[in-house]
């Protein structure tokens, strides 16, 4: 998997709406200090703040929104005690919640030129395919990085590339984040500047953990770990800045790689090839780049730097799950299953949207918080059930085609999905901020697949019995979905 497997934020972020502040009137002249009104709170001030909040509270499909939103407003206990006569914001919502009669403004209206669910998805596809396409790569270069013994069972120069791959993983995740905190912010050059300064880092760091992991006879595939560490950093420049379609083209060399899997191909041309392609996306990346230049970008004080910590540890933690599924008991069968991992994840990308419009379409229809629970459980489900299908049309496609690839055993397809399962919640609760217990999930199961690789099924599939549990408490609530 190559670059950002970062769900694209939205656009606008629309803020709370304020608790609009009754105006106090302006003493008349000659009133005195303890006469006339000094708050202008009415009679019964809830009725009062009912009125003003009636938008809003009628939306509501929980209290909780609404003790969200007052709390927003920096409504003390102690003021709504004294103001409300209840004891806390979340009482104060409870009546207003009672008060109000349930209504939902109609959706908006789809704007002109915005695209469509189909549209949405061939994007996705297209990030799927770019994520996959780097592979041939490998297919190019694998007689090239061919030793004479390998480490731990694996052929030779596989720890090197193993190593820089994790590596960059890990750093172009917690990159991702910074850069697209910057755009949700609306400040695109300082995006720009985040990843001038840090993707160079991370292929520096790449290639560095790559040379310490290499022996005698793997320098060609430490040289060729460095060459993947610089694409990693340059697609996810890329991907980050929405500039897929570029870092197709850049790829389309790779395509020679086809005829290598029936015949052999000339030393010359399997080196050219992945050059070519590395070398126009580095070019492509770097003229991307170029608002990150100009003076002044990142000039404010951005996002802290150890917000992005947990989602490098969450990409840590899939990315050694991925490795798992590649490195079982045959490579061959391995080879399939990262293919078809790669591919599923645009369909994830995808499925991930249209769960978040889903759920946001069921704040606007539905009236009641047990039936906005019903009907985001099952958009879950669905969502969920979609990907592993995908998955699994991937994976025996990836079985048909590639030559060499044996037909998965049932317990070894078990573990693929259970783990396609956990990438697919992480990235969900990644989604929606909760990236930290996501990212402690996929460690785990990572660090018990990799001290015992029998337990790797029962690893995965615990994690992703906790995931999908923690998906559902926290997005079973409506103040989960609210812009």
């Amino acid at each position: 998997m190559s670059g950002s497997l970062w769900l694209k934020p939205p656009t606008t972020t629309p803020a709370l709406p304020a608790v609009p502040r009754p105006r106090t009137p302006e003493p008349g002249p000659g009133a005195g200090a303890g006469t006339g009104p000094a708050t202008g709170i009415a009679d019964d001030p809830l009725d009062e703040l009912a009125v003003r909040l009636d938008a809003f509270v009628a939306a509501a499909v929980h209290p909780d929104e609404i003790a969200a939103l007052l709390e927003s407003d920096g409504m003390t206990d102690d003021h709504i005690r004294l103001t409300y006569g209840r004891n806390d914001s979340f009482a104060l919502a409870e009546d207003l919640y009672a008060r109000v009669r349930r209504r939902h403004p109609d959706p908006p209206r789809k704007a002109a030129g915005a695209p469509g669910w189909a549209e949405g998805l061939g994007g996705c596809l297209l990030r799927g395919l770019v994520f996959a396409l780097p592979g041939l790569a490998y297919v190019l270069a694998g007689p090239l990085l061919a030793g004479a013994h390998g480490r731990y069972g694996l052929p030779a120069g596989t720890v090197p590339l193993l190593a820089g791959a994790v590596t960059g993983w890990v750093w172009n995740q917690a990159l991702s984040h910074r850069a697209y905190t910057w755009l949700g912010l609306g400040d695109r050059p300082a995006a720009a500047r985040a990843l001038l300064t840090g993707a160079p880092a991370g292929a520096l760091a790449g290639t560095a953990v790559a040379l310490a992991a290499a022996r005698d006879g793997e320098l060609p595939a430490a040289v060729f770990a460095a060459g993947q560490s610089l694409y990693l950093a340059a697609a996810t420049v890329l991907l980050v800045l929405g500039r897929e379609r570029a870092l197709l083209v850049a790829l389309l060399p790779l395509l020679g790689a086809l005829p290598a899997l029936r015949w052999d191909l000339p030393d010359p041309l399997r080196a050219a090839l992945p050059a070519v392609s590395l070398a126009a996306a580095c070019l492509i990346a770097a003229r991307a780049l170029r608002p990150g230049t100009a003076r002044g970008a990142a000039g404010r004080g951005g996002p802290p730097l150890a917000a992005s910590v947990p989602y490098g540890l969450f990409g840590l933690g899939s990315g050694v799950l991925v490795l798992h599924a590649g490195l079982g008991d045959s490579l061959a069968t391995g080879t399939g299953a990262v293919i078809a991992l790669t591919l599923s994840m645009g369909p994830a990308e995808w499925l991930l949207h249209r769960f978040r419009g889903g759920s946001l379409a069921r704040l606007r229809t539905l009236t009641t918080a047990r039936a906005f629970r019903r009907a985001v459980t099952g958009t879950l489900v669905l969502c969920l059930g979609g990907y592993l299908t995908a998955l699994l049309a991937l994976t025996l496609a990836a079985t048909l085609l590639w030559p060499g690839t044996p037909w998965p055993d049932p317990d070894r397809l078990l573990a693929l999905l259970l783990i396609g399962a956990v990438l697919w919640l992480g990235l969900l609760l990644q989604a929606f901020g909760a990236v930290l217990g996501a990212a402690a999930v996929c460690l785990l199961a990572a660090a018990a697949q990799t001290l015992e690789p029998a337990a790797g099924p029962l690893a995965a599939g615990g994690a992703a019995a906790v995931l999908a549990v923690l998906s559902h408490v926290l997005l079973v609530r409506p103040t989960a979905h609210r812009p």
